[in-house]
């Protein structure tokens, strides 16, 4: 694979370690040379994840934590970065969805999603930001959403918090250029993961629910290498997914055919 040359002995950090599209990257950069710290709230995942990994486990660090509980990131960062002996990519794959309509949803569940999807993704970030500027390199990236280009039914919380994503992660780059540290969002449409399943309801619990959309989505391997292929180009925004991605460029273009179109888009 062309990107084992860039991968070959990096130091990688990727939450949402143990499932979907975080799974599968983990493969993919441990395959190709690199030493990865593996994040999730989920340890028994993490651990089978990097059972996985075969003769290539040794190059995989577990360290399990909670994005919605950030009280002791700094310490975390401190530890990692230095049991793997430096960070060359922070990918921020974890997160969670939503599927309650605005006037069914409480401020408080608003909050945890951005808690887990925005604060929790920045908070590790920023622990993460202070090496990357000490060696002069680095490169982060963190998941957004096709609906973090724009609003879709059900999502609202999970909508807004992808869309901040887009705002702090562009300041990033533009702050970090004299360093050297690049950043990339993901925008992934349709990928076969467990998103919806994990998805919170208007009481805060998991919708439990495969949406129709995403099982008929591209597989997690193939989401996997269009964002290393991203990351290598070094894309501002890598797009992952199939046809459904279109909607991002009539959305921009035209914006009165969205709309227009919007009521036909299925919430599911």
């Amino acid at each position: 694979m062309r990107g084992k040359n860039i991968l070959d002995g990096k130091k990688v950090w990727i939450t949402g370690a143990s499932s979907g599209i975080g799974e599968a990257l983990v493969y993919e950069f441990v395959r190709n040379g690199a030493k990865t710290i593996i994040s999730s709230n989920d340890i028994a995942g993490l651990e089978r994840v990097k059972a996985a990994c075969l003769e290539n486990a040794d190059n995989v660090i577990i360290a399990p934590f909670d994005l919605s509980d950030t009280s002791g990131i700094e310490t975390l960062a401190e530890q990692q970065i230095k049991a793997i002996g430096g960070i060359d990519f922070l990918i921020n794959i974890g997160g969670i969805s939503q599927r309650a309509r605005i006037d069914e949803t409480p401020l408080w569940l608003d909050r945890k999603i951005f808690e887990i999807n925005y604060f929790g993704t920045i908070a590790l970030t920023k622990a993460v930001l202070p090496y990357m500027i000490k060696q002069k390199s680095g490169h982060i990236a963190a998941t957004s959403s096709i609906s973090g280009r724009f609003g879709f039914p059900l999502r609202s919380a999970y909508s807004a918090s992808k869309q901040a994503l887009h705002g702090f992660f562009e300041t990033l780059f533009l702050e970090n250029k004299n360093n050297n540290i690049r950043t990339s969002v993901i925008i992934p449409g349709r990928v076969r993961t467990n998103i919806s399943l994990h998805a919170l309801d208007p009481d805060g619990r998991e919708h439990g629910k495969m949406d129709q959309g995403l099982a008929g989505g591209i597989s997690t391997e193939k989401a996997a290498r269009m964002i290393i292929r991203g990351i290598a180009r070094n894309k501002r925004e890598i797009l992952v997914g199939s046809s459904e991605l279109i909607i991002l460029y009539i959305r921009r273009i035209w914006p009165w055919l969205f709309f227009r179109i919007g009521d036909k888009i299925k919430s599911t």
